[in-house]
């Protein structure tokens, strides 16, 4: 018996000690299959530098519908993480609607905040309502806050998905957000102008929402002429160029200008249109127009570099819509029509760049060959398996809307509309006569990496009453897209040093309750979890009773 005392007195001395020893040491096991509780090395490094409080408000309190509060509870871990490697991150969980006396004047407040809501169907047996929910947090430091979106939408994607996805990018989400607000020396973007590029309204949302990351300038290529050194070295002081929509033809000199900053290391993001085709020019009285390939004179110059993009059109079933107005006066009617020529893209989620975005929409793009050298090509968009090209020149009609597609034609797809180049580049210009003298030239570059798309009007975003709009939003269809993200993610790969992007190739698998099992084994399981520990009760009481009579009598 002394024994047994002595036993339970250093059991318990032990758990004390282990006890007071917590309270000095503290750490963290992660069971888990996917490590979903493990920050990645380059996540922790983003908040190693904070000296002084950041507070992260998630717009996430109150009473949400049962996938919100999963996502709320991944959040708060995902941020006690954060706080584990630097306790100057403090977090709180606020309901933006609560003790609000007009909510209409605060949802309006929060949306000019660019808080946009979440409109979420309920379903409770047979009842069905609508909720409201700002799936935002913001993360303040000093006199800075930068916005994060914690909701991932998809297209044709369920609450549950929606969520899962969701939770899939937070760690990138404040990842991205810590490094935006303390970020000191930002690399610099150059939008290169010259040959009929897009417009800066048109690509004003795209800048806009990069200017927290990256300063941005213009270099006009006209220059290149006059003095071709002096351009090259403006050129040299950017990071990366933004070539989007030339429409007219590259010099001799422009392109060797281009290729000498390739191959000193300079990136390159190229948003190429080789064929001539814009949707106004069909509506016109004969509602059609001439597809014309647009020569650019870069074919020699890519082709160096191991693509070609080929001067046809892409049609694909899987298309997005635009609006036709039929009748006259006040009896018009606008309507949602399919456009093969406007392919809606899926993301192949097989990289950092494409992984876990909403569809892309596509205008009047063409087809990408790679071609077999030493640089490594990875294919960030295609079209789906239901597509075909067509060649040019050949005529567009509105026409193609009034008939139905042979499923039977489309049988060409799964060809490249955006390709990611890597390697160690070689100059277009190598063993060749050079258009221009520069001092030092280059032919054989280091380790590079540039992005082509066969679409000029994927950073194209439209306009309203003389004002840009979000990069991605379509105002004829009310369909949102995601260029946005995509292009962002392709700038942000090209530039990262750190490999903070590759957070988002990052999978966790999110179980959820299946709410029709759960309305039609409710009672079942209600009856489980009242009775059976009533009859176990019960079982045990007679054999506790049974046994004692058995032992000490009645």
């Amino acid at each position: 018996m002394k024994k047994v005392r002595i036993s339970i007195a250093a059991a318990l001395w032990l758990l004390i000690g282990i006890n007071a020893l917590s309270g000095f040491l503290y750490t963290r096991f992660d069971l888990t299959e996917d490590h979903r509780y493990t920050l990645s090395e380059v996540a922790i490094e983003t908040v190693s530098e904070f000296g002084k409080p950041v507070i992260v408000d998630v717009l996430l309190e109150g009473n949400l519908p049962p996938e919100f509060v999963k996502l709320r509870t991944e959040t708060r871990q995902i941020l006690e993480q954060y706080a584990s490697e630097n306790g100057n991150i403090k977090f709180s969980f606020v309901n933006p609607l609560e003790n609000t006396e007009n909510i209409n004047k605060t949802l309006a407040e929060l949306q000019g905040l660019g808080l946009t809501p979440a409109q979420v169907t309920v379903e409770d047996n047979s009842k069905v309502s609508q909720d409201i929910v700002f799936p935002w947090a913001m993360v303040n430091y000093g006199d800075k806050t930068v916005k994060v979106p914690l909701l991932k939408n998809k297209l044709g994607a369920t609450t549950e998905e929606r969520v899962n996805n969701s939770v899939q990018h937070l760690e990138y989400a404040f990842a991205d957000a810590f490094s935006k607000i303390i970020i000191q020396k930002r690399k610099q973007i150059a939008v290169i102008k010259g040959n009929g590029e897009l417009e800066d309204i048109y690509l004003a949302d795209f800048l806009t929402s990069i200017r927290d990351y990256y300063n941005i300038g213009a270099i006009t290529l006209d220059s290149v002429a006059g003095n071709p050194q002096k351009t090259l070295d403006q050129l040299n002081g950017y990071d990366l160029a933004l070539i989007a929509k030339p429409t007219e033809a590259f010099s001799e000199d422009e392109k060797y200008v281009l290729d000498q900053y390739i191959v000193n290391g300079g990136k390159t993001m190229w948003l190429i249109d080789t064929v001539s085709m814009e949707l106004d020019s069909l509506f016109n009285e004969q509602g059609a127009a001439m597809a014309l390939p647009r020569d650019l004179n870069l074919n020699d110059f890519f082709f160096k570099y191991g693509i070609r993009v080929n001067p046809d059109l892409v049609n694909d079933m899987y298309f997005t819509q635009i609006i036709l107005a039929t009748g006259e006066g006040n009896g018009s009617q606008y309507d949602p029509v399919p456009w093969y020529y406007h392919p809606m893209v899926f993301s192949r989620n097989d990289h950092p760049i494409n992984n876990n975005l909403e569809a892309i929409r596509l205008q009047f793009t063409s087809s990408i060959d790679t071609l077999s050298n030493e640089n490594k090509k990875t294919v960030l968009l295609q079209s789906s398996p239901l597509s075909r090209v067509e060649g040019t020149p050949k005529q567009i009609s509105l026409n193609i809307i009034n008939s139905s597609p042979n499923k039977e034609n489309f049988t060409d797809g799964d060809r490249a509309l955006a390709v990611l180049v890597e390697g160690d580049f070689t100059s277009a210009f190598a063993n060749r006569v050079k258009p221009v003298s520069i001092k030092k030239p280059i032919e054989q570059g280091k380790d590079n990496k540039m992005i082509l798309i066969s679409d000029g009007d994927i950073i194209k975003n439209q306009v309203r009453k003389g004002r840009p709009l979000e990069l991605g939003y379509d105002k004829w269809t009310n369909n949102y897209y995601g260029n946005k993200e995509f292009l962002i993610n392709a700038v942000n790969y090209l530039l990262d040093e750190n490999g903070l992007i590759n957070i988002r190739n990052k999978k966790l698998a999110v179980p959820f309750l299946d709410t029709q099992k759960i309305a039609a084994q409710k009672t079942k399981w209600q009856l489980v979890n009242i009775g059976l520990p009533l009859v176990l009760t019960l079982v045990f009481g007679l054999g506790f009773t049974y046994f004692r009579r058995r032992k000490y009598g009645a």
